[in-house]
């Protein structure tokens, strides 16, 4: 028997690599001669990096950088030499976690320090760019990222703007005359789940300006400004698109990278599986094992198990998912891909409990191993 595992993580208690592992050993026990690949697995958010560099033998380089606000802070990305190849989480430089709450202010946060790790990467050699926008804590449309690869973003009098959305509304011109020469050889993959456009209802400004430290007098200024740098921009960039599905994302991020950088969006779980080389353990499997910590509704909505199980199902292979929990509505699943999945709880417990790496891993181990004692007697073997 082959087998393929690439369960997601169990936030707050296993890795994916250590879900991977127990469900790995639970099978083993069964089928001790069982070929088994364990595929580090992630949404495109937190843990994509580690994933993608795990899979393909890269290292990790730490760079200093301009947090959200202009401070110095260690910002840490995946290179890998051998593809030419940056991996960079945009909330490692950019992020709603390097603030204080009380210090939340999109009209003065900056994606700066994004940019400074794209140059870095750049200046060691790398070409291909993947990129996770997850967790940001920027309104500024990606401008200050573009500032550090030499694009101009001036005023009237020909001083370049402030950082931050604030600086938006003094933007009289864009200039590209000083942008680093390399960038035009590079190509970027954003991961990108969120479909929002740049401006309106839907825009960046009115649904995650508010989580940013927006209010509603705020939200409305930059929304504004948000189209007359779209309107800039159309000028000199007739294929930029601030209506496109993800041009919103991470506070007008995605309309930057795709509009100066030609970046293609896709989704968190496509990006991941395509670098990681997922489909060809697929392939070449009898069985498919994916999970993550609670299985529902929202599993079915481009998250990990549903991504790995619609890429199984293109090989016509069988899909097993195991879970700390489930919920009522994660029955869908079964129509997306998921032949049967399992919550791994044995016995009552408080979540406090079930959540312990030691517990957890043991819990996914012997329910696996169940699972399996089923299919070989079935199988009769």
């Amino acid at each position: 028997m082959i087998v393929t595992i690439a369960i997601d993580s169990f936030k707050g208690s296993l890795s994916s690599l250590e879900a991977g592992a127990a469900a790995r050993d639970g099978l083993l026990e069964v089928y001790p001669d069982a070929i088994v690949r364990v595929c580090s697995m992630a949404d495109g958010g937190e843990g994509t990096a580690e994933t993608v560099v795990s899979a393909n033998g890269g290292e990790y380089v730490t760079v200093t950088v301009s947090d959200p606000l202009g401070r110095p802070v260690e910002a840490k990305y995946g290179y890998i030499p051998q593809k030419k190849t940056a991996v960079i989480e945009m909330a490692t430089a950019s992020g709603l976690p390097l603030l204080c709450v009380d210090e939340r202010d999109p009209m003065k946060t900056t994606t700066y320090g994004t940019g400074q790790m794209i140059r870095d990467a750049i200046e060691r050699g790398c070409r291909n760019f993947l990129v996770g926008i997850g967790g940001s804590a920027t309104n500024d449309g990606g401008v200050g990222m573009l500032e550090a690869l030499g694009f101009e973003f001036l005023q009237k009098d020909g001083t370049p703007i402030p950082r931050g959305a604030g600086g938006l509304a003094l933007l009289h011109s864009i200039d590209s005359k000083h942008v680093i020469p390399q960038l035009s050889e590079c190509s970027f993959t954003v991961a990108c789940d969120v479909k929002n456009p740049l401006c309106g209802a839907n825009g960046c400004s009115a649904v995650y300006g508010p989580q940013k430290g927006a209010d509603a007098e705020m939200i409305a200024r930059m929304d504004g400004w948000l189209k007359q740098y779209a309107e800039l921009t159309k000028g000199i960039l007739p294929r930029s698109d601030p209506e496109y599905p993800g041009a919103g994302a991470a506070g007008g991020m995605g309309f930057a990278l795709m509009s100066y950088l030609g970046a293609e969006l896709m989704s968190g779980v496509e990006l991941v599986m395509q670098a990681t080389g997922l489909e060809e353990a697929i392939a070449d499997c009898d069985v498919v094992i994916t999970g993550e910590g609670r299985l529902d509704g929202q599993s079915a909505m481009g998250k990990v198990p549903y991504g790995v199980a619609s890429l199984a199902k293109r090989h016509q292979k069988t899909v097993l998912a195991f879970s700390g929990a489930v919920t009522e509505d994660a029955e869908m699943l079964n129509s997306c891909g998921i032949d049967a999945f399992f919550p791994i709880l044995r016995r009552v417990c408080s979540l406090e409990e079930a959540m312990k790496p030691k517990i957890a891993c043991s819990n996914l181990k012997k329910t696996v191993a169940q699972v399996f004692r089923l299919i070989k007697t079935m199988k009769g073997d």
